[in-house]
């Protein structure tokens, strides 16, 4: 499984210690990559195995975000090669800067979906691309399923929220939801947060108001306006709701209107009150009848300790977009 039949060489590596472990920096091309590193999957017979079955999808994902070009980058690849590397500086007077002589392949850590896209990618393309990585020198079997298990699970993402505010430029729903945040005439610019942590006062984050946009604009003729327009369709609508309901929606904790449920049943509902006031067309837009129509719900009760009290989910928020719709646009 992890046997060579030639030894191979890798050149430009640099030798350093990371808290005590050797370990080697360098690059190398993907035919090469794929060459020197093998996977110990989960259900190895010596019971020292850890790795999941790869996933196709992901590696096809990351097949195609190299196909993006040089703005394409990622993170090396994390390897243990077990002792079996050697590594040969070029000259004493720099000791930590040689070639890596490869006896046998290396156990691939990190970096399998990776891996799994980049051959993808040569595949279809007949292209070489050079795959960075990191390699321990030697890692028992233990110390290598250990790191492995804090890699998957003690590390934290970015968060959904932070990873859309990063996509604003490129994405229309990403872009609107940071501008309801950070402008001052948005009724969530008190209430939201981009990063994705909660705080007092701040419990409605940038993806939960993505989410709450991708009802709001799920009409055709709705998604394909400019992303200005739908940003002022946002604005006009969630700032007359919020005028309507000014003590509500500043009291977190004695009403639920701004609580994530009701949000997205104002969204659904929302979505078929501006469906009828944007011409299919989208020549004409009557945000006059928007504004107007809402006052038909008034009168609404969002306490925290009525009806709605224990409503939950996408199913409670279908079940009370339902009533608001009923209100708003009776037959």
């Amino acid at each position: 499984m992890n046997t060579l039949a030639n030894q191979h060489a890798i050149e430009n590596v640099l030798q350093y210690k990371m808290r005590g472990k050797v370990a080697y920096l360098g690059h190398m091309n993907s035919n090469v990559a794929l060459h020197l590193t093998y996977v110990k999957p989960y259900d190895l017979p010596s019971g020292k195995g850890y790795q999941r079955p790869v996933d196709r999808k992901r590696c096809t994902d990351f097949a195609l975000y190299l196909s993006k070009g040089e703005n394409a980058l990622f993170t090396p690849i994390l390897l243990n090669a077990e002792a079996n590397w050697e590594f040969v500086s070029y000259d004493k007077q720099r000791p930590s800067y040689g070639r890596l002589l490869c006896k046998e392949k290396a156990s691939l850590m990190d970096g399998q979906h990776r891996l799994g896209g980049i051959k993808r990618y040569s595949q279809e393309t007949n292209a070489e691309i050079s795959v960075p990585f990191l390699a321990f020198h030697y890692l028992d079997e233990d110390e290598e399923i250990h790191l492995f298990d804090t890699i998957n699970t003690k590390a934290k993402g970015i968060g959904l929220s932070l990873s859309r505010y990063l996509r604003r430029s490129s994405d229309d729903l990403s872009w609107i939801a940071t501008e309801l945040i950070i402008r001052n005439d948005s009724p969530f610019h008190n209430i939201g947060t981009i990063t994705g942590k909660r705080s007092s006062g701040r419990h409605i984050t940038l993806q939960n108001l993505y989410r709450a946009l991708e009802l709001l604009t799920n009409q055709p003729h709705i998604a394909s306006l400019p992303r200005e327009e739908k940003l002022l369709l946002s604005l006009v609508y969630f700032n007359s709701v919020k005028e309507i309901f000014s003590q509500e929606w500043m009291d977190y904790k004695d009403y639920r209107i701004t609580h994530i449920v009701c949000i997205n049943a104002l969204s659904i509902a929302g979505c078929e009150l501006i469906g009828r006031n944007v011409s299919e067309n989208k020549k004409n837009i009557n945000y006059a009848a928007i504004t107007k129509t809402i006052k038909k719900i008034k009168k609404f009760d969002w306490s925290a300790s009525g009806r709605l009290k224990y409503l939950k989910g996408l199913s409670g928020s279908k079940t009370l977009a339902a009533d608001l719709i009923a209100q708003l646009l009776p037959e």
